[in-house]
């Protein structure tokens, strides 16, 4: 690869950098490694407030010893309803120091599946984050008998409550103090009473084709994922990281905390989840993760800016981006950059595509990480062409996050990379379906045990249900869930990611789903990119009174049709998309149609407008 980028600091790390064969261990083998340096930080009433690590360990402390003399035992569950924030991680960090088990729960999610959750993990103590995730708590706890403590992150606005139930961090922080004091040596001992092969945490999937299932992960399975991705994509202490998915979620959970629980790269977290963009700016994060939605957002608002820029300015951009185009065609092929390219490019950096990097918060990044979902191989060149890096990784929850991944001297646009050397991966000869085998595949499904038998077979192989390629280099590529890919009623296989991958490259659409099972064409439901639509509807003088009038106007309808036409270019008569429809509701991660991390339930939207889909092929 060119050495326009510092591949130095990305070069995997296969020594141990901290020891600990559980997440407790390592935790407080940090706290004494790092003590003074600042491990989290966390943006509260528009000013940062730093932590240290032995800011860290003495509110871990606190809070454990408050568990213990709430009566948490070994190997029982609390369970955190919150967003991201440091209070999570904290309250985490505890749970695995009394040798409990920690279990998250989506901030999003209804009462009834916080009942849910807290019933099929045995949850005792339930964390939440402030009134509003302690309605859900209340509603839910008649029907809760293991339920004990619920503990109350914020407490604003709580203080005439009066629920024997009910207390709020700091006072378990209190009662920690006086726990300690009587039993100074408790929470040590529970720390060494906690194993390797003890289950530390549960992580729910998002539950599209059914109820939520727990996966259990021991503390050996997240310890030695979390050294196996040093030898992936390494950091080290002098990185900034952005803590902002849910933690609840294996990507965060494992990408963000643990991973920099490991290296002891700086936790910035965000105000909330609507600041993000703000907060990159100010973070300028050396290494930044996030799913393709986030990365298809920041590039459809450098294309909405570009078009309210002067002439100049476009045609600068215009020349910039094409240099850096070429030399990242050049850096792909693994040929040398000629001289004057690199002058050329230092250029185009100096004169606009810095700048965009700046718009965007990455002009500090080594690399960008991918994952959680398919992403445009044409996005992937486009950052490149910016000078950073990205990397796409793939994994799910039940193979503790990545497990495949792209490393940085070797990028292959469409592909997810190469088989991580901590685990096995290979095809199913039969179907394609992509198995993985190592440590860190989970333990098995909660309560479930019929299914963890047809997910891991008895060889220890664990049944994706991505269907995959290799090619002679060992670089996998995803064409489609098994459950998801399209037989026309010609007999035609569709990959329908590959076309909804297309379709969300354009700033107007968010996300779309491709249908089409044995029927005789094509046709999409497409969420439209809201304020880049507003946008184009404002400046081309388009009324509309609310979401529904926006998505009903013939000239949106148009817009949003020369998109569909642009992707269709790229595929076969028999690929293209028919018609299309377009969601009139604006979608949160409230809604059942989005999974937590906002992308599209496939089965559930294809139920749901079963009358629109149907109206289209009349």
């Amino acid at each position: 690869m060119s050495d326009l980028w510092n591949l130095d600091h990305l070069k995997p790390q296969t020594e141990r950098v901290l020891e600990g064969d559980t997440i407790a261990a390592q935790f407080w083998n940090a706290v004494r490694l790092r003590g003074p340096k600042v491990w989290m930080r966390q943006k509260e009433l528009g000013l940062w407030h730093a932590m240290t690590w032995a800011q860290t360990g003495h509110a871990v402390r606190e809070i454990g010893h408050g568990l213990l003399s709430l009566g948490l035992a070994k190997g029982e569950t609390a369970s955190i309803l919150s967003n991201t924030s440091i209070d999570w991680v904290l309250s985490d960090l505890a749970v695995l120091s009394c040798a409990g088990v920690s279990n998250g729960i989506y901030p999003t999610d209804a009462a009834s599946q916080v009942q849910y959750l807290c019933e099929d993990s045995g949850t005792v103590v339930l964390f939440v984050e402030d009134d509003e995730q302690l309605d859900k708590a209340l509603e839910a706890r008649q029907n809760l008998p293991r339920l004990r403590h619920i503990v109350v992150f914020d407490m604003k606005g709580l203080h005439g409550l009066n629920d024997p139930m009910v207390l709020g961090l700091d006072a378990l922080r209190e009662l920690g103090r006086a726990h300690e004091h009587q039993h100074p040596q408790a929470l040590e001992e529970r720390v060494s009473a906690c194993q390797p092969d003890d289950v530390a945490i549960l992580v729910y999937t998002s539950g599209t084709t059914g109820k939520p299932k727990g996966t259990m992960h021991t503390h050996r399975g997240l310890t030695y994922t979390t050294r196996g991705y040093n030898t992936l994509i390494s950091r080290d202490d002098c990185d900034e990281c952005m803590c902002f998915l849910p933690l609840c979620h294996i990507a965060e959970r494992m990408g963000g905390e643990y991973f920099s629980l490991y290296t002891g790269s700086v936790l910035n977290f965000v105000e909330n989840p609507e600041t993000v963009p703000e907060n990159v700016r100010e973070i300028a994060p050396t290494v930044f993760t996030a799913v393709p939605r986030v990365w298809e957002k920041f590039y459809s608002g450098v294309m909405i800016a570009l078009k309210e820029s002067s002439r100049l300015q476009q045609a600068t951009y215009a020349w910039a981006i094409g240099v850096g185009q070429q030399v990242a065609e050049m850096v792909l092929a693994g040929r040398r950059v000629p001289t004057l390219l690199r002058w050329q490019f230092r250029l185009a950096r100096w004169l606009a595509l810095d700048n965009v990097r700046k718009l965007i918060g990455i002009h500090r990044a080594r690399y960008l990480v991918t994952g959680a979902a398919p992403i445009s191989p044409d996005l992937v060149r486009w950052y490149l062409a910016l000078g950073v890096p990205m990397l796409e990784v793939w994994g799910m929850t039940e193979t503790c996050g990545a497990s495949i991944g792209v490393r940085p001297e070797r990028i292959k646009p469409g592909s997810i990379g190469q088989a991580a050397q901590f685990n096995d991966v290979k095809l199913d000869p039969n179907t394609g379906e992509i198995l993985v085998r190592g440590p860190n595949v989970f333990k098995g499904y909660l309560n479930l045990p019929e299914k963890t038998a047809e997910t891991i077979d008895a060889d220890g192989w664990l049944h994706t249900g991505d269907v995959g390629m290799v090619d002679d280099e060992g670089f996998f590529r995803i064409t489609d869930r098994m459950k998801d890919i399209i037989i026309t009623a010609g007999g035609k296989n569709i990959t329908p990611s590959e076309l909804e991958n297309e379709l969300k490259f354009s700033p107007y659409i968010t996300d779309a789903v491709v249908i089409g099972d044995r029927k005789p064409f094509l046709v999409a439901i497409i969420m439209i990119d809201q304020d880049n639509v507003e946008k184009f509807a404002q400046d081309a003088d388009v009324p509309f009174s609310n979401y529904a009038s926006l998505t009903s106007a013939p000239e949106v309808q148009g817009l949003i049709q020369t998109e569909l036409d642009r992707v269709n270019r790229q595929f076969a008569r028999v690929e293209q998309i028919k018609k299309f429809f377009l969601l009139d509701t604006q979608l949160s991660a409230e809604d059942e149609e989005l999974t937590p991390t906002m992308k599209l339930k496939r089965k559930l939207v294809e139920q749901k407008y079963a009358a629109q889909i149907e109206a289209m092929y009349r």
